[in-house]
């Protein structure tokens, strides 16, 4: 069975970001003041951190909110062969960024697009459809890419079209019998979930209940992507010494909820193994401290391991 929407293009479209943005993405997903070259404009090491690029597919050029919605529906409407998919109904499946240069403090001056396609669209059957797709983030004078990040939305409940079930997912799990490495924890408050979609992600379904409750969840939970960039902050503060230079790859599966209020407790294990630019596999997994239930799963990223930013929210 042929996979509907797979090499569709999409039209590329421009995005832009200045410092004020690339500061509100780091106190939002954790930054600490020992770490002042996200935090601070004018420190002499002043640079973005490194997955903001993920929030540019929603953002694209707006300085203000947007309405999630229709964009989302927009986009999803435009692959030839998709089934018609509620953009009310859906939640991150997995992410992965793979970074190829660092990215400037702010875009005024040049001007850069995101490039996409489709990769695939799978039938679930009841749980739901699976949109895969990947973006990079281009240089538009140069064409040289900056980011490279592939990813998969879930939407709930609307599955049983007749379509192809898709390949079956790799599993990266931590080593069997062997206790982390190390670990970091990241408090959330209850409005945490409202400063981080200022960077650009306004589902609602992470502002407000009624979302949430119709899909089950009880009520607001936070961004899935939320989860994910503090755990690469986490793995970058711990193990990469708070250099972006320290990263190359990063990825993760969405496995539950997180509710606003929840702590999150990254695991970390070191697999041993360095190429030849010094970079090491690391595996890891994201729980909620208070149920101990994974939120994070699949975790996996190259790092080049310098040693830990101590701070009171890390431990051994």
């Amino acid at each position: 069975m042929s996979v509907p929407g797979a090499g569709h293009e999409f039209q590329p479209y421009p995005v832009s970001w200045n410092k004020r943005d690339v500061l509100l993405f780091a106190n939002s997903i954790g930054g600490t003041v020992d770490e002042l070259q996200f935090l601070y404009e004018l420190h002499p090491s002043f640079t973005v951190f490194p997955t903001y690029p993920i929030l540019l597919p929603f953002k694209h050029e707006s300085q203000d909110v947007i309405d999630f919605y229709a964009a989302q529906q927009s986009s999803s409407m435009a692959i030839p062969g998709a089934p018609k998919l509620d953009a009310r109904r859906v939640v991150d499946g997995e992410r992965s960024m793979t970074f190829l240069k660092p990215l400037p403090t702010t875009s005024a001056g040049r001007r850069f697009e995101v490039r996409g396609k489709c990769i695939g669209i799978y039938d679930k059957g009841k749980p739901g459809t699976v949109v895969e797709s990947q973006n990079d983030l281009v240089d538009v004078e140069s064409g040289e890419v900056y980011a490279r990040m592939t990813g998969s939305g879930f939407y709930v409940g609307q599955g049983g079209w007749g379509g192809p079930k898709g390949p079956k997912g790799v599993n990266y799990n931590p080593p069997e019998g062997k206790g982390p490495d190390a670990t970091y924890e990241q408090a959330t408050s209850p409005e945490m979930a409202h400063l981080y979609r200022l960077n650009g992600d306004y589902n609602p379904l992470h502002a407000t209940p009624e979302p949430g409750e119709q899909m089950g969840f009880g009520g607001a939970i936070m961004h899935g992507l939320y989860s994910w960039n503090t755990s690469c902050h986490a793995l970058l503060k711990t193990l990469g010494g708070s250099d972006p230079k320290n990263i190359k790859e990063f990825a993760a599966r969405f496995a539950s909820p997180v509710l606003p209020g929840d702590t999150l407790v990254v695991s970390m294990w070191k697999m041993g193994e360095r190429d030849g630019e010094g970079f090491e596999e690391v595996r890891f997994v994201t729980t909620v401290k208070k149920t101990g239930k994974v939120c994070l799963s699949n975790g996996r990223a190259r790092v080049k391991v310098v040693g830990r930013k101590e701070n009171r929210g890390s431990k051994l």
